[in-house]
């Protein structure tokens, strides 16, 4: 693997109801800061996206977060990162993180967060970019997904994934294969 100095995370607003989540998104971000590899995320300081950016800042990380400006107060932008850059599109924000980013990483999210999953890896499959993207399947969070996209590979509607995507049950896993 190449390699990551700058990670593009995709995570949910809300942290859920399994404490693991908020949990791992810790302990990546601050792995992230002690390997020195910048964060680029959704801007927000709620959920899993505050839990992530407030580790990685708290142990001396660079974060940059990307938001549209209509989402800036809806969301409770993070106030405190190293830049925020204000956007005026969903598509925008896509463009502009993965253009900042080495690699992708979804931790448990939402809609927005598998929005954002799925485009990079089209976007890796169309030739758009060569860019790695991972997924922490925390507490099998991803498990029916996983499913899914297997299902699809086997039935010939999917591509097959290779190595576009590789999953991590842990975040030290996954901090471990970016060094």
């Amino acid at each position: 693997m190449k390699k990551i100095k700058s990670l593009c995370i995709f995570c949910g607003s809300q942290s859920g109801k399994n404490p693991l989540f908020a949990e791992h998104a810790q302990i990546l971000g601050r792995g992230l800061a002690q390997a020195e590899i910048r964060l680029i995320f959704g801007g927000g300081k709620i959920g899993l996206m505050g839990e992530v950016a407030e580790a990685c800042l708290n142990a001396g990380g660079e974060v940059i977060g990307v938001m549209p400006r209509l989402l800036i107060a809806r969301e409770r932008a993070h106030r405190s990162l190293t830049q925020l850059i204000q956007v005026e599109t969903m598509s925008e924000r896509k463009e502009t993180m993965a253009q900042l980013s080495d690699a992708f990483l979804a931790l448990p999210g939402g809609l927005g967060t598998l929005d954002e999953l799925f485009e990079m890896l089209t976007w890796n499959q169309i030739g758009l970019h060569t860019k790695p993207s991972f997924i922490l399947n925390s507490a099998d969070y991803y498990q029916d997904l996983l499913s899914f996209l297997s299902k699809g590979e086997e039935t010939g509607l999917v591509y097959p994934l290779g190595t576009d995507l590789t999953v991590f049950q842990t975040p030290e896993s996954l901090l471990a294969a970016m060094h």
